[in-house]
């Protein structure tokens, strides 16, 4: 089977990570936390030849769905996201929409995710981890067989998510890192904002390591 393909445009003031992956040679492909104008991000992948497959959500945080209602609009892909998140996707001041970009968003999703939930799109297999913290339902999606996380705003390089928005929760938020970095070593990980590390890499050099035995 030919590897996953992961491309990434970094968009908006607060440099979100948005991902499309796909198998090498294979059209398909699956969408992660449109952050920016939905039509622009439908236009790029066409342009690439691509055919969005699924809207995959990692939390109900206004900069990472700015883009969904679009992307849905021409793609008419299934949304996924976290169950527990799911009043928040809808609810514009749930989700901080109101506050910070001045105009509500509200995301119904098409699948509610829950803990591990395993999903197929063509032959890209993930699953479903639920890491509360960031946001009650933040989601991580894990590619086992190809060795790929998509970690949203729980884990980052060298550093996690902010717990300080409302229903945040810091010590939810270092169990749900602790269980990430007991993943295989050559993990890739795919945060959603700043650069792309392994879990190797924040075993040795994210502090929040430090507080338990690996």
């Amino acid at each position: 089977m030919s590897e996953i393909k992961v491309g990434c445009l970094t968009l908006g003031m607060l440099g979100n990570n948005t991902y499309f992956l796909h198998r090498e040679g294979e059209y398909d492909c699956i969408l992660i936390d449109p952050a920016r104008d939905g039509e622009m991000l439908v236009t790029k992948l066409r342009e690439k030849g691509l055919t969005i497959k699924a809207i995959f959500l990692t939390h109900a945080h206004f900069d990472h769905i700015v883009g969904v209602e679009g992307v849905k609009k021409l793609s008419d892909a299934p949304i996924y996201g976290s169950a527990i998140d799911a009043e928040a996707f809808l609810d514009p001041e749930k989700n901080l929409s109101t506050e910070y970009v001045h105009k509500g968003i509200s995301i119904k999703l098409d699948h509610e995710l829950l803990e591990g939930d395993e999903i197929s799109i063509g032959d890209m297999k993930c699953k479903v981890f639920i890491t509360p913290g960031h946001t009650p339902g933040s989601t991580c999606f894990y590619f086992e067989d190809d060795h790929l996380l998509f970690s949203g705003d729980t884990l980052f390089f060298e550093n996690i998510g902010r717990t300080d928005f409302p229903n945040g929760s810091m010590s939810d938020e270092v169990r749900s890192v602790e269980r990430l970095l007991k993943l295989p070593p050559e993990t890739k990980v795919y945060p959603g904002h700043n650069d792309f590390t392994t879990i190797e890499h924040e075993r040795q050099y994210n502090p929040y390591s430090q507080m338990t035995e690996i």
